[in-house]
């Protein structure tokens, strides 16, 4: 252990030590030329020695450093120390110096107070979702998400750290295959098999971790860590709703779908999941009328969709603080919010007639979702909610094809899928498009395999896909294409397209509608 007082990098001085790990120790410092606390890893000598762990050490310096977001940890500074004549203990040793967060971990927060107010653990899921959603656009997984690396500060705020297993989607990983980082009360099934790891495995994390908030316990337990990760594998979580009674149906869709075990049937991203979070923040708050702390600051950051529903009456520290003034303003937002609201999701569009018998499918506004099984992942993904926002100013389109067809290296075509959750039987679907002349067929199903290697459009049966159940060989916009479903409830309907517009060298989708 490196002495108490001694100085790091010629500037920061250790004050007390406040953890220590396999790989490392963390110690409150105080930077002498900044005069302000910070908090210093230091890895331990003989771990240094490997050299694969060094590097692991240094990567994290160089993930972290690229983040820049308010529930992120930030690193200040990082180097090695080096070794001295008489080898003081602690000399030679890399380092990383990050901000000093005054607090406590989640994990001791769920010791202590056991299962969290819903509001509360709701609110620190969508701090975290947000904090992942930024390293995930970075194209950096943590791995390694859990209680434990997250830090509740003393102003109530969430912050993710100890990306000491993080590693980018880009580059080679420093394991060996099958060999599972991270802690298995959270991992995912994927990791826990030694399978490809990516965003989506921290999202299954964090709906660990939003399960043990909200109940006070993990979902799975077993007498080795082999055993608990095996049980990520194999079984299901066990009903939240039956451990948290008064939890909002929402709220358990929510887990339900973070800890899908198959990631097709996941959130694809953490957006998604954050905007789910958001929707069932304010459900929650409005049926139980609190919102405290960190729950109001995420609640005035939410979109004004979400406004409708905030509760008339909130508490704060016991009291009660709305007034009639408040009543009247809320009530104001709640009506100019609806009027604005009147035409989203996924009612009939412009442009798209209704006919006899059919009924638009009312889905919600994260439902589209990008599908590209034969090329490098969904195309413009950034556009996809634009199909289900009934505006047909707005569109997703494909990218550019300059021979004028969607063949890639492993096959040809791309679509877009419609999570319809928990599923419909859907007689038709009408589509809005700028580009007409391209076909599409419509496929459906209650299971996505995105894991499945490229190959030819045979392998759409193969990941799950059921039909075609419907096509046109010429889209037109508004057309109606008749599906054919036998009666059967589908979760996923996906509208897949194989030849592109006459002449053009792309396509695109203003609006997609469901009918049952």
């Amino acid at each position: 252990m490196t002495a108490l007082g001694t100085l790091i990098g010629g500037r920061y001085r250790l004050d007390a030590q406040i953890g220590r790990g396999g790989m490392s120790t963390v110690y409150r410092a105080f930077d002498t030329v900044l005069e302000r606390p910070v908090a210093i890893k230091l890895m331990h000598r003989e771990i240094a020695a490997d050299s694969d762990q060094l590097e692991r050490f240094r990567r994290e310096a160089r993930s972290v450093a690229q983040l820049n977001h308010p529930h992120v940890v930030t690193v200040i500074d990082a180097g090695e120390e080096p070794a001295t004549e008489d080898g003081n203990p602690g000399d030679g040793c890399p380092y990383i110096v990050l901000e000093f967060v005054e607090g406590e971990t989640l994990k001791d927060v769920i010791r202590r107070e056991g299962p969290l107010d819903i509001p509360q653990a709701i609110a620190y899921a969508i701090e975290i979702a947000r904090a992942l959603g930024a390293a995930h656009e970075r194209q950096i997984v943590h791995r390694d998400v859990k209680p434990h690396n997250i830090l509740i500060s003393a102003e109530g705020g969430a912050k993710i750290t100890d990306f000491g297993i993080a590693r980018t989607l880009t580059e080679e990983g420093l394991t060996m295959a099958g060999r599972v980082l991270g802690t298995t009360d959270y991992v995912s099934p994927e990791q826990a098999l030694g399978h490809p790891v990516t965003g989506q495995s921290d999202l299954y994390s964090l709906g660990v971790v939003l399960f043990e908030m909200l109940t006070g316990g993990v979902p799975f337990r077993g007498e080795t860590p082999v055993a608990v990760a095996m049980k990520h594998v194999r079984e299901d979580p066990p009903d939240v709703q039956v451990l948290r009674p008064e939890l909002s149906a929402a709220t358990a869709s929510v887990l339900d779908r973070a800890m899908a075990k198959d990631v097709g049937q996941r959130y694809p991203d953490a957006a998604s999941m954050e905007s789910d979070l958001e929707d069932v923040l304010a459900i929650e708050t409005s049926r139980s009328g609190q919102a405290t702390g960190e729950v109001t600051t995420v609640l005035r950051t939410l979109p004004g969709g979400a406004l409708r529903r905030l509760p008339w009456r909130m508490r704060h520290r016991g009291r009660w603080v709305a007034t009639l003034g408040l009543l009247a303003v809320i009530v104001a937002v709640a009506l100019v919010v609806a009027l604005g609201r009147t035409h989203k999701g996924t009612g009939v569009a412009s442009g798209v007639g209704s006919r006899a018998g059919l009924v638009p499918v009312q889905l919600s506004q994260t439902a589209a979702h990008g599908y590209n099984p034969f090329g490098t992942g969904p195309e413009n993904r950034d556009q996809i909610d634009n199909v289900v926002d009934s505006d047909p100013n707005t569109t997703w389109s494909t990218e550019q094809y300059y021979e004028g067809n969607l063949k890639k290296a492993g096959g040809v075509g791309l679509g877009i899928y419609l999570d319809a959750a928990p599923g419909v039987v859907a007689k038709a679907i009408a589509i809005q498009t700028p580009t007409p002349g391209f076909s599409a067929q419509v496929y459906v199903s209650d299971r996505i395999d995105l894991e499945l290697p490229y190959g030819d459009p045979t392998q759409l049966a193969k990941r799950g896909w059921q039909g075609p159940v419907g096509s046109s060989a010429s889209v037109h916009s508004g057309e109606h294409i008749q599906l054919t479903v036998a009666g059967v409830r589908h979760r996923y309907y996906l509208i897949w397209l194989n030849t592109l517009p006459p002449g053009k060298q792309s396509a695109s989708i203003a609006d997609v509608t469901l009918f049952r």
